[in-house]
């Protein structure tokens, strides 16, 4: 058997459909992690699967600096769904690239290095992005850059002083996902938007889990009346394809420096994430709140230490441990869900779900805790 990096789960996932996924042996579970909120609009929807066999039979791929229509398409839809000005787009393949983008944008347009971040942030795995990446345990091993100052999420007075005239960005996320899905206090993104403003540091909210509507809203920002100068977004752009994407303020834009990628904005990724924007508009951010309001009140029911989110991003602190309860709900339940560090079970369920996908997932919690 040849080897493999990822660390393998004991079940042999062959296909999707909606918020479902079946084995080998065609057993069927429910996927409330929805592949760490890649399938936001369900597996294999049936627009999106039209649209990426559409795309693929006329053209499977042509590097970004030859336009098409697909692809100019993309950059239109994005930046109308933009918060504020931020319609300056640049299309990648991973979340961790976006961010690597604002990172180097930010640095650029500012020409400064420091970057402040927050304890328990998750931003990604490459170099540049790892480094604002707070636990111990991604960064072991790797020479990451410096110039990176970490602070207590949440902190405002804490966050006001880190940032100075030293440095080229702040960067965070509306809610804390892999840190063990915190949400922001009401006033703190307004704080980082004012000491930005203050400084001329530029603001990035990472999306890149928050947006799309889970959160109840398109972009989790939203709902905190705060525009940043840069927001990545990626995981479910492309309903699983790989695909993500940087919304620049102008003034990062102008200065963005000599930054490309071969596989930019790819036809076929961009005609999934097309399809992907249509159904997500189809009232699914709604969807999204009022499910997810159900969802946590009935949650916190049960015997669990701490139920938070927004939206359908929900993390669940059990007392003993979230390894074991993620075992039981997938092999006693059929359910899927996943961590977010040791104690916290994390729900991403496609934004599709409805009250009785949730009533089961609190039922098999409740049998389980």
């Amino acid at each position: 058997m040849s080897g493999f990096v990822f660390g393998e789960k004991p079940i042999q996932i062959e296909s999707g459909e909606g918020p479902y996924v079946y084995d080998d042996d065609e057993n069927e579970y429910l996927d409330m992690g929805a592949s760490y909120a890649c399938a936001p609009v369900g597996h294999c929807h049936p627009d999106v699967v039209e649209a990426v066999e559409s795309q693929a039979s006329d053209l499977l791929f042509v590097q970004g600096s030859y336009p098409t229509e697909t692809r100019t398409a993309l950059y239109d839809r994005l930046g109308d769904l933009a918060p504020g000005e931020l319609d300056n787009v640049w299309l990648c393949n991973s979340g961790t690239e976006a961010n690597e983008a604002a990172l180097k944008f930010a640095r650029h347009a500012t020409g400064r290095e420091k970057v402040v971040a927050a304890k328990r942030a998750f931003h990604g795995r490459t170099l540049g992005a790892l480094a604002a990446t707070w636990k111990q345990k991604y960064r072991e091993g790797f020479a990451v850059p410096e110039h990176v100052e970490f602070v207590d999420y949440g902190d405002s007075d804490a966050l006001a002083e880190a940032v100075d005239d030293e440095t080229a960005a702040v960067i965070l996320e509306p809610i804390q996902g892999e840190g063990g899905v915190h949400p922001a206090p009401e006033g703190y993104l307004q704080a980082a938007r004012d000491a930005c403003d203050e400084t001329g540091a530029a603001l990035v909210f990472d999306e890149i889990q928050t947006g799309l509507g889970r959160t109840g809203s398109l972009w989790a920002c939203e709902q905190a009346g705060v525009v940043p100068d840069a927001l990545t977004v990626a995981k479910g752009l492309g309903s699983g394809l790989p695909i993500g994407a940087t919304l620049v303020a102008d003034w990062l834009a102008e200065d963005s420096g000599d930054h490309g990628s071969t596989f930019s904005g790819g036809p076929v990724p961009c005609a999934a994430a097309l399809a992907t924007l249509d159904v997500l508009e189809d009232d699914l951010a709604a969807n999204a709140a009022s499910v997810g309001d159900y969802l946590q009140e009935q949650l916190a029911e049960l015997p669990v230490r701490d139920v938070r989110g927004d939206g359908l991003m929900i993390g669940v602190e059990v007392k003993r441990g979230a390894n074991r309860a993620l075992r039981a709900l997938a092999m006693n339940h059929g359910i899927l869900a996943l961590p977010a560090g040791r104690t916290v079970v994390r729900l991403l369920p496609p934004l599709t779900v409805t009250e009785s996908h949730a009533d089961r997932v609190v039922d098999a919690l409740a049998e389980e805790l």
